[in-house]
């Protein structure tokens, strides 16, 4: 590989075995980083890494529950003792719960906002205080989503998941700016991993209703989430902190729906 735009970083993605989490560790090794996978499914993950070690790129996989605090306490360990210092954390770990305000039970809320907001707070903070600790210079992406401004009401505990997400990201950009730590956002809207194009793909009503809502008349790719995910890590990108970019093809500038061409 060329010389790439995160030559010499360690990223550790969290979620990172299939789906946004994969197509962006995949990027980030093309960029020269060395990338560690995090996800709580060995199997797809390993064979994950293995797919990107096969391409020639610098990658590995690594067990972990983010909600559980030590073992992500042993990610980082293992990967300062391997690799060095994470100096790139990718907090897109995440679940979407079906429930609304009526029928939402603690046990479902607990979760959601426990791999969702919970568990990115503190490995941020984790890996925030082992940098400045090192002295070094970092960045931190979370994976947000439209839905941290927008609702779907059957998905409650996912919307304030991602809202608090969004005040992460402003609070500790402002918080971690004195030791060059910038902190950034992601919010996809409708992106085709192969769980959505399964479902979406093959449902009209279903590819209707995205295509409804989305001026550019199509669902992402994981590989344009992944895009600006470089760019956010990349020095490119070095005076951006505490912003949320938005990928969702429009949605979010539109109030109504548009109209969708026969199929």
């Amino acid at each position: 590989m060329g010389a790439g735009r995160l030559d010499g970083r360690v990223a550790l993605v969290t979620g990172g075995a299939q789906g946004i989490g994969l197509a962006c560790g995949r990027r980030f090794a093309e960029e020269g980083a060395r990338v560690v996978l995090a996800d709580l499914h060995p199997d797809i993950g390993e064979a994950a890494a293995a797919a990107l070690v096969a391409d020639g790129l610098d990658a590995r996989f690594l067990a972990c529950d983010v909600t559980d605090r030590r073992r992500v306490e042993a990610v980082l360990d293992t990967c300062e003792a391997e690799l060095g210092v994470v100096d790139l954390l990718l907090n897109n770990a995440g679940v979407a719960l079906t429930a609304d305000i009526l029928t939402a039970t603690e046990e479902l809320y607990d979760r959601v906002m426990g791999v969702n907001l919970k568990a990115a707070f503190f490995t941020a903070q984790s890996v925030a205080r082992r940098l400045i600790a090192a002295g070094r210079p970092g960045v931190i992406l979370n994976m947000s989503s439209v839905n941290a401004v927008m609702n779907i009401p059957h998905l409650i505990a996912y919307n304030l998941s991602k809202g608090g997400l969004n005040q992460l990201t402003k609070n500790a950009a402002i918080a971690l700016a004195p030791h060059r730590i910038r902190v950034c956002g992601i919010g996809p809207g409708t992106i085709l991993t192969d769980l959505a194009r399964n479902a979406v793909m093959s449902n009209p009503e279903a590819l209707n209703g995205i295509l409804s809502r989305t001026p550019l008349g199509r669902a992402g790719e994981p590989e344009e989430i992944a895009a600006i995910a470089a760019f956010l890590a990349s020095d490119d990108a070095s005076y951006v902190t505490g912003e949320t970019i938005y990928a969702d093809g429009g949605r979010l500038g539109l109030n109504y729906t548009v109209p969708v061409p026969a199929r």
